[in-house]
């Protein structure tokens, strides 16, 4: 039964998160890809979201990663431990290990989640950067199908971030190749984040979140997910916090710090957050497939070595 005198869930950010097809872009057709490119610098400039159809990335494959990725993160956790990692690694990170509201310099309680993440791994030959960039990934024998469809979903996603980047250069105003000029050999992130119920996670404390308010740290972030009541929130200057929209046939797409930084300004890091397990639906439990594209080490942004700043970042959400 619905408390009649329960606040009303708040409304979403619709409005500064526009849904971009991107069939018109594809088209080749001027005109169209030009209005494309205003939305998405005026939707980049309000939050630094987007939500993107028309990529053409088979739902199937995303249910079939949440299936196997599940049948992991269901097992004991004595039998995750061997895949153990820290924040930046590859591997299981259990709950507790990542405060992403670290980021924003108050050390948080830690995000209610677990993750197994992966990492760029082709080397470069450069020693130096191979050994911290470039390192083999850990796929878990508990979960045999994983690999087959999760490197099926990298090759996806690095197309896809390449697409949008050139998408958003000419947002910018520039040349479309204006980013990719450096991504020959990026680096990038995927995580699996698996959002349990307090039955797994226990009860939130004061301040704490599935994963806390931050911002994103490379240039694009391609998003898989599912709607919950404990689900995704944006920010903006003029509404505050807003439930984020969401189309299961599209993708949630932010930018990050370095990509605020190379626009000197103009379009904002979109600031988020996962709400924790709702007390009226406890038990909720949410996946979500999330995709971190950067750049090639070496990279500099606005007089800033990319890779510098990116290790900075991912030392202060870590839990030591």
């Amino acid at each position: 039964m619905t408390d009649p005198n329960a606040s009303p869930p708040p409304a979403d950010a619709t409005a500064a998160v526009p849904t971009v097809d991107l069939g018109p872009w594809r088209s080749g057709d001027p005109g169209a890809r030009a209005a494309l490119a205003a939305t998405v610098d005026d939707a980049l400039r309000r939050a630094g979201f987007l939500l993107v159809t028309g990529h053409g990335v088979d739902p199937a494959l995303r249910a079939r990663i949440r299936a196997a990725a599940r049948e992991f993160f269901l097992l004991p956790a004595a039998v995750k431990e061997p895949y153990a990692a820290r924040v930046g690694g590859r591997g299981w990170l259990r709950s507790g290990a990542e405060a992403n509201g670290g980021a924003e310099g108050t050390p948080p309680p830690p995000d209610l989640k677990e993750s197994y993440s992966f990492a760029s791994y082709e080397p470069t030959g450069d020693p130096a950067v191979d050994a911290e960039w470039f390192l083999p990934n850990r796929w878990p024998d508990e979960a045999p199908g994983l690999r087959e469809l999760v490197e099926t979903y990298l090759t996806r996603m690095r197309e896809l971030s390449d697409e949008l980047l050139g998408l958003l250069a000419v947002a910018l105003g520039r040349d479309e190749d204006f980013f990719t000029a450096h991504t020959a050999h990026p680096t990038w992130g995927f995580n699996v984040n698996w959002y349990p119920g307090t039955e797994v996670v226990g009860e939130a404390e004061p301040g704490q979140f599935r994963i806390g308010p931050h911002t994103d740290f490379g240039t694009v972030t391609v998003l898989d997910r599912e709607a919950g009541r404990g689900g995704l929130q944006v920010f903006t200057d003029e509404e505050g916090w807003r439930d984020a929209p969401h189309d299961p046939d599209a993708f949630t797409v932010n930018i990050g710090d370095l990509m605020a930084r190379w626009t000197d300004g103009r379009w904002c890091s979109g600031r988020h957050r996962v709400l924790p397990p709702p007390p009226d639906v406890p038990s909720e439990e949410l996946m979500s497939l999330v995709y971190f594209y950067e750049c090639d080490p070496g990279t500099a942004v606005a007089g800033v070595d990319s890779h510098t700043y990116l290790r900075a970042r991912l030392d202060a959400i870590a839990v030591d």
